[in-house]
């Protein structure tokens, strides 16, 4: 007897093994894309399954979508969006094979009184999505904005967690991060400057933005290069059917956009398309401001900037794809009368996703080369000016279970800094610097607990090999829907990156941003001990709960606590040149951000508050950095109305507290010795000089508030011509927003007054 069983043993598990292979064997895949009918976009988000089983998933940023383990057999695929019909396909799935499957939806042309499905829903049960936000054109555009120009500077403004310093040579902060320690990507390009110089406007248009995902501390393994925030926008790859365009104009720019396939996109969907997207932004307020905004300043508001960006798409039978793109972006402004500043950036580079046919992975990858440049020219008639410009380029495999997500990737990097400055005692600093880096980052991402559990461990190391130093970054998500209209999330990690800033977070208003990677050599930390690491490097942990209060309704809470463990910084008071180049801080951000949102068929509301405290520890005092706005409230309502929705009313309020300052104590002449003792100090003028308090950043400014009004009717001639006339107003009730107090001078800067304008686009 026992020789019978030590016999059918084995050959039970053999026929165990072999069963379980036939049962996987019963089943195949489906993988594609779901396109927009009417242009050949991909749709982001939409919900795609099969009828009748739960097996159902979401298309990504490319509209991807991957089903594992479908019955063999004829199946019925269902997919739908928001404002797109649904649509049923018969396919026939087999034994062990990956059937490619392109859908096309149409948008609806009536609304329809039916149970909507939002695929936003589903998806927020199935991605961790901590401290992350996405943002579409039609959402930005929701926004009054100035000159009826939406754009994404001034919507980042009313995300939880962001904080803008002012509309005149200010700068974003998230969550207790400079711009310096945010990654900014189009199309994988790099941006080390989005921003213009009057910072109501960004080098991005609008109308060509398929999707933005900020992503404000949390962030996974396949971001890497920065310590606090991610902003990731991706463009539309231009209509594939027919060619068509935007000619619009304002009171402070005009635009054009031309778009059209270069092979165009056939009914049966098959076959090779190709499609094209050009985009140009000129202003002209430093012309109109002196006739139509002379109550600003006699001499006008002097900013002035181009822009210019380009894509071609071309993309295969199966859905592969490839991406060619560049930017260029020009910048003048003239602050103070007395500073002269000019930028140029520009980048290029491509995109590519590759569907093999019969493997269980994908492939996408980028490559590009981006660059920047600023000249500053002041009354000292000392020149000063920085420069980076660098390449970058990777390459990721993602594979797709039932219930799992594999992504892997390799990325490398260099850039080069040039540095030419004089700090306010005349003493020059010049920093030439090359560096190169490479990274290497695993993600995975699985439901469990019958996918009321998600967990998305990864982890990413980098090498940097001018420090030489390395980094060993772990990153974790993870999201538990406690019943299907309340879920906990939370993630958190390590961070860092090889450069720095020259703007110090002590400056309240400083246009000139230059850029350096981290330096070389040894240099002491606050405790004045020697760093073997020069890197900036922070650690994040975030907490926080999402709630479906209604069909229409949700609300969203997180806390979170960035501990900056090390900053590296510029010695901007150094007077000797035996004294340190460099000086390196600590800090921390904490805080809790609420946003609630409510979206129908005519209202779209969006109340976001924050509570935040930041701080900096430089090894001698504790002091809270000048963006340190403990209160921050956005009320952003929309209202869309009339017979054929043609109407459309926005309204922005803003209120925040106080910006923290250090208060005068007293002045005194300053006497200067450029000829050393015999310097005749008696006879000689010298300039005024500030006596500050012993209390850094002790006081607080007044609060700020600021109302934002606009109009929009859309006047419709065609299937495809149409008008939008907008009419807006920034500032409505006037308030006097202090932007800084001029102490020298004992002047009062505000921020801009109210300014109307008005706004016409012609799409056809």
């Amino acid at each position: 007897m026992k020789t019978t069983t030590r016999f059918l043993s084995p050959f039970l598990f053999f026929l165990l093994l072999l069963g379980a292979q036939m049962l996987q064997a019963q089943t195949g895949d489906i993988r594609g894309f779901v396109y927009d009918k009417a242009t050949g976009e991909p749709l982001i988000g939409a919900s795609v399954g099969i009828l009748g089983s739960k097996n159902a998933t979401a298309t990504d940023i490319e509209g991807f979508y991957a089903l594992a383990k479908v019955p063999v057999g004829a199946q019925t695929l269902i997919a739908y969006f928001v404002g797109y019909d649904s649509l049923q396909v018969a396919v026939q799935v087999n034994a062990g094979e990956i059937l490619n499957q392109k859908i096309y939806l149409s948008e609806k042309s009536l609304e329809l009184k039916a149970v909507e499905v939002s695929a936003e829903r589903d998806a927020a049960k199935t991605e961790v999505r901590t401290s992350t936000v996405q943002l579409t054109a039609k959402q930005i555009a929701k926004l009054p904005s100035i000159g009826g120009e939406p754009d994404i500077a001034q919507y980042l403004q009313v995300l939880p967690g962001i904080v803008s310093t002012g509309d005149q040579g200010g700068q974003l902060y998230i969550r207790g991060g400079s711009l310096i320690q945010t990654k900014v990507l189009l199309d994988g390009m790099t941006v080390y400057n989005p921003f213009h110089s009057v910072g109501l406007f960004s080098i991005f248009e609008t109308d060509v933005i398929r999707n933005v995902e900020v992503m404000t501390g949390g962030f996974p393994a396949d971001y890497g290069g920065r310590i606090s925030a991610v902003v990731d926008i991706t463009t539309r790859d231009g209509n594939k059917k027919r060619h068509s365009g935007k000619i619009g104009g304002n009171t402070f720019l005009s635009k054009l956009i031309l778009e059209g396939p270069l092979s165009k996109l056939k009914d049966d969907s098959k076959g090779f398309t190709g499609s094209y997207i050009i985009t140009a932004k000129n202003s002209y307020l430093d012309k109109t401001s002196p006739v139509l905004y002379e109550y600003v300043d006699s001499l006008g508001l002097p900013y002035s900037f181009t822009d210019l960006y380009g894509k071609l798409n071309f993309t295969s039978e199966t859905g592969s794809k490839f991406n060619l793109s560049a930017y260029s972006s020009n910048d003048k402004a003239l602050f103070q009368q007395t500073s002269a500043f000019d930028w140029q950036a520009w980048g290029a580079g491509g995109k590519f996703v590759i569907v093999p046919g019969q493997t269980k992975f994908i492939i996408d990858g980028a490559f590009s080369y981006s660059n920047y440049a600023l000249t500053l020219a002041e009354a000292d008639g000392k020149p000063r000016s920085s420069s980076i410009g660098g390449f970058n380029g990777g390459v990721n495999f993602s594979y797709y279970y039932p219930n799992a997500d594999l992504k892997y990737g390799i990325e490398l990097g260099g850039f080069s800094t040039k540095f030419r400055y004089y700090t306010p005692f005349g003493v020059s600093l010049d920093e030439d610097q090359n560096t190169t880096e490479i990274a290497t980052f695993v993600r995975y991402k699985v439901l469990l607990a019958n996918k009321r559990l998600v967990l998305e461990p990864g982890i990413r190391f980098s090498y940097f090999a001018s420090l030489p130093a390395s980094m060993l970054e772990p990153r974790l998500g993870l999201k538990y829907n406690l019943t299907p209209k309340v879920r906990l999330k939370a993630s958190g990690g390590v961070y860092a990156q090889n450069f720095i800033s020259t703007k110090s977070d002590r400056d309240i208003v400083n246009l000139f941003t230059g850029f350096l990677s981290s330096p070389e050599g040894q240099i002491k930390n606050t405790n004045g001990e020697y760093i073997r690491n020069p890197l900036q490097i922070s650690t994040h942990a975030i907490g926080g709960i999402e709630m479906d209060l209604a069909k229409r309704w949700t609300l969203t809470v997180e806390g979170y606590l960035k501990r900056f463990n090390q900053l590296v910084n510029l010695n901007r008071a150094k007077v000797f040149n035996t004294d340190p180049n460099w000086i390196v801080e600590t800090g921390n951000a904490t805080g809790v951000d609420f946003l609630t949102q409510y979206d129908s068929k005519h209202w779209n509301v969006w109340v976001a508050y924050s509570l935040a405290f930041n701080s900096r520890y430089d090894g001698t005092i504790t002091y809270p950095p000048h963006f340190d706005r403990r209160h921050n409230v956005n009320l952003l309502t929309t209202y869309t109305f009339g017979k054929d929705m043609s109407w459309e009313m926005s309204v922005r309020w803003n209120l925040g507290s106080g910006f923290p300052f250090t208060q005068t104590q007293g002045f005194y002449e300053e006497i200067g010795f450029g000829t050393g003792v015999d310097s005749d100090y008696l006879s000689n003028n010298g300039q005024i000089g500030v006596i500050y308090s012993d209390d850094y950043n002790g006081g607080r400014l007044p609060y700020y508030h600021r109302l934002d009004f606009s109009a929009k009717k859309k006047i419709t001639f065609g299937k495809y011509t149409s008008l939008d006339l907008t009419a807006s107003v920034t500032n409505v009730y006037n308030r006097q927003n202090i932007f800084y107090f001029d102490r020298l001078r004992y002047q009062r800067v505000n921020q801009l007054p109210v300014i109307p304008s008005l706004g016409v686009l012609f799409s056809f």
